[in-house]
């Protein structure tokens, strides 16, 4: 049980992003879940959190630690209170969500909590407004593709599901780049054809091009629009060439209408993260929380 102990102590400071808010809701001093952290960094051989005047900021092990312990401890918690399951669904929870993961997975994740008497009311957007409202008590729970900035205090992140970003365009997009200088010089191989972008500062397209390539893509940009939906379609019409979560364009990818165009030997993945409040959760938010965990676990990677 112990180590238990250090676990739920190493996913409090995780999720509340300090020391002194975990020692606050766990009903103990800070030196206490100092003393817990340090043992449990020295069991896991290197450091979980770097700390600053800004709270504890979590390192990759400590981001791996938490997505691999946090459901199965969320999990040993409720089975403790299985019986006031029913209870927790009569109730409404405010979601934030994106519209496309919505529509795509959400929806069908949720519909049987609803026909068991959860009533779900839904706020689409992007990240940063949705974790703003969060904050300021307007929503119950947000699915954010970025975790939650220190600066923002008061919200609690932990792992959702990680997402694969894949470079596509239509087959014929795919038959008039040159293999080799693709294979050689990718940027430039690229380069002429036209991006369709979810917004004007080509969020996922840079961070994409970034991460793989090591430079901004100097490509024209011919279509904005702010729905991922949307740019998939416009990619499908052969308008330019775009960056889009796998979930979404498998259909396309092996009905043979889209194609990708390049291939890393490590995906691009961006993690999602569930937001709360910090302190105590209603019951039915973390019933939700729970189940959506629980259900990422049959998807895999997106």
């Amino acid at each position: 049980m112990k180590d238990l102990d250090l676990l739920a102590t190493f996913l409090e400071i995780y999720r509340r992003g300090s020391l002194t808010r975990a020692a606050g809701a766990l009903g103990v001093s800070q030196p206490a879940v100092s003393g817990q952290l340090a043992r449990l960094e020295q069991q896991m051989g290197g450091p979980l959190f770097i700390r600053s005047r800004g709270g504890a900021h979590p390192t990759d092990l400590a981001h791996e630690l938490a997505r691999r312990v946090g459901p199965h401890l969320d999990g040993l918690r409720q089975a403790l209170d299985r019986d006031g399951d029913a209870a927790d669904l009569r109730a409404t929870v405010r979601l934030g969500a994106p519209a496309e993961f919505t529509t795509a997975r959400l929806l069908p994740a949720v519909a049987g909590l609803t026909r068991q008497g959860l009533r779900l009311r839904f706020t689409l957007d992007q990240a940063e407004p949705l974790l703003t409202l969060l904050s300021e008590g307007r929503l119950d729970l947000v699915v954010s593709s970025v975790r939650p900035p220190v600066a923002m205090r008061g919200l609690a992140a932990m792992p959702y599901i990680d997402e694969e970003f894949v470079l596509v365009g239509t087959p014929t997009a795919a038959r008039s780049l040159d293999r080799q200088r693709l294979k050689d010089d990718p940027v430039a191989a690229l380069a002429y054809l036209p991006l369709v972008a979810y917004a004007e500062e080509l969020p996922i397209i840079r961070r994409y091009w970034r991460s793989e390539f090591g430079r901004r893509p100097p490509n024209p940009v011919a279509l904005v629009v702010p729905d991922l939906r949307s740019v998939l379609a416009a990619v499908a019409a052969d308008t330019g060439i775009s960056v889009l979560p796998r979930y979404l364009v498998e259909a396309a990818l092996h009905a043979g209408s889209l194609e990708q165009l390049h291939r890393s030997p490590v995906p691009p993945l961006n993690t999602l993260y569930l937001v709360t409040r910090s302190g105590s959760v209603q019951p039915a938010v973390h019933h939700l929380q729970r189940h959506l965990v629980e259900h990422a676990a049959t998807w895999g990677s997106l």
